[in-house]
């Protein structure tokens, strides 16, 4: 006799407004498996994770829990039968501590006041499960991105969830961090928990699921085993085969007078003495293990945070400290890491979004030219194949991988030379990080110059003409991009930085 799934959704449908989001889907959850749920930015697997955890109601269709029929009309009522979710984008709050956070609405009081020590006590087992090793008395906003995906999972797996949703759980992590976390999952597939795992990492797909449904524009397309082959997968997504991951761009480096010159930057407490050379025609990617200082540089580049020492040149002039508004006219493009918090005003339009950074330099006569930015955001919006049913929508309706086009087009718009990329395809699925690739190689035939910051190794060394590897805030080694491995990255990004004053010495 088959097994009653813990959880099912069958033959849902969701709209909104006139946007048809999800047609007639329907997806099992198991006791002590994991369902991949796979598709393309858009695809509607965001959508389809929110109905199981009480966002959003189908307008067709049924909601089973363990083969009867129930209602999610709230988060709380998912999560009193069982129902947790881990979600792509980070639900914390940044001025409270871990501990605060990973207990959030279950904080252990004593005589009417919180009980410090048994809420650092639960939060340190809670955190101990996934191996993250910080202080839970810590400001949680004071954590990188990577380190507050994993207290966000903690906080998950804190409670005794029978059905665990994992929307993109990995796309922070390093290697090292997502075998803890498969570790977990592993655990809690022992222990009867049923998961349901979105991912873009087609490479982790064999290792941590079972059964993997795939959707494309909304529709289910097929249920096969989480063994089937990562090109086949690609073509269940995307309805075509993908020749090349990586594609070759066309550019010709220019080894004479750099496009990006960095001398000597130094911030204390996040990089030490940083120079390197990035020329026309040109992808560096840096590389790096979680906290080496990557973000904080390429941060210190796009002006967005100060330096206490160093210069940074763009084709022979010397830029100011801490002025994005110089970085930007200098042409510098930078494509943060955290697109909602630093990419992004959600709330604003497609159109605004993509226009931010050439309000000023395409106004007439001191008049901004909203015809024409309109017309040029739609060009590019196009162009990067946003999915989206006016240009006018809130940015923050899309899904996360066209909200990441958004981010990169509003460069393309205003035609920046040097482009700061700081993991520039995290949660965009494999058929527009091709894309994204192919317009990286264009930026860099035009002489453009581009500047690549990515936790994913691959992706560097497919992309990058030269690697530099960070370790400690400090340039470790630089490795050419047609002789770099993974294990000569990881072997310079592991190692011990000699300290060049105590060399000198």
């Amino acid at each position: 006799m088959a097994q009653t799934p813990l959880l099912t959704l069958d033959r849902v449908s969701k709209s909104f407004g006139p946007v048809q989001v999800i047609t007639d889907v329907t997806v099992d959850v198991h006791a002590g498996k994991v369902q991949v749920l796979l598709g393309e930015n858009g695809a509607g697997k965001s959508t389809l994770i929110k109905m199981m955890s009480g966002i959003h109601q189908p307008d067709g269709g049924r909601i089973l829990v363990d083969g009867a029929e129930v209602s999610l009309p709230t988060v709380t009522a998912a999560e009193r039968l069982g129902i947790a979710t881990i979600h792509q984008e980070l639900n914390l709050v940044g001025s409270l501590s871990v501990a605060e956070n990973v207990m959030m609405g279950r904080i252990p009081t004593r005589f009417g006041l919180v009980d410090r020590k048994s809420l650092r006590r639960q939060a340190e087992a809670a955190l101990a499960v996934i191996g993250l090793d910080v202080d839970v008395d810590t400001p949680v906003g004071e954590l990188g991105i990577a380190r507050q995906q994993l207290v966000e999972i903690a906080k998950a797996l804190s409670v005794e969830a029978r059905i665990l949703i994992l929307d993109e759980p990995t796309a922070a992590l390093t290697r090292h961090e997502t075998e803890a976390l498969f570790r977990v999952v592993a655990d809690l597939r022992a222990r009867g928990v049923g998961m349901l795992f979105i991912s873009h990492h087609l490479d982790e797909i064999a290792e941590i699921g079972d059964t993997v449904a795939v959707l494309r524009d909304g529709h289910f397309v097929a249920e096969v085993p989480a063994s089937t082959p990562e090109d086949e997968l690609v073509r269940l997504m995307v309805g075509r085969s993908i020749e090349e991951q990586y594609p070759t761009g066309s550019a010709v480096v220019d080894r004479a007078d750099p496009v990006l010159r960095v001398e000597h930057l130094t911030a204390a407490g996040r990089f030490q003495d940083v120079s390197f050379d990035v020329h026309a025609g040109e992808i560096v990617g840096i590389s790096g293990l979680v906290g080496a200082g990557r973000t904080e540089l390429v941060r210190a580049i796009a002006g967005a945070d100060g330096y206490d020492s160093g210069t940074v040149t763009v084709r022979g002039r010397q830029l100011g400290k801490g002025s994005v508004a110089g970085a930007i006219r200098a042409g510098i493009g930078h494509v943060p890491e955290d697109r909602k918090g630093q990419g992004l005003v959600l709330g604003a339009s497609v159109n605004d979004n993509l226009g931010y950074a050439t309000l000023a330099s395409s106004a007439r006569a001191g008049l901004v030219d909203f015809a024409g930015q309109k017309q040029r955001a739609e060009q590019v919006s196009a162009r990067l194949r946003i999915r989206m049913h006016d240009i006018e929508q809130p940015i923050g309706s899309l899904s996360g991988g066209n909200q990441q086009k958004a981010v990169f087009g509003r460069w393309i718009l205003a035609g920046s030379s040097v482009l700061l990329l700081d993991e520039p395809t995290r949660g965009v699925d494999v058929g527009a990080k091709v894309e994204i690739y192919e317009l990286v190689n264009a930026i860099t035939a035009a002489g453009g110059a581009v500047v690549m910051v990515s936790s994913e190794l691959p992706e560097v060394l497919g992309m990058s003409d030269r690697v530099l590897v960070m370790r400690d805030g400090r340039i470790a080694g630089e490795l050419d991009g047609s002789d770099a491995t993974e294990d000569a990255v990881m072997t310079l990004a592991a190692r011990d930085v000699p300290d060049t004053e105590a060399d000198a010495a």
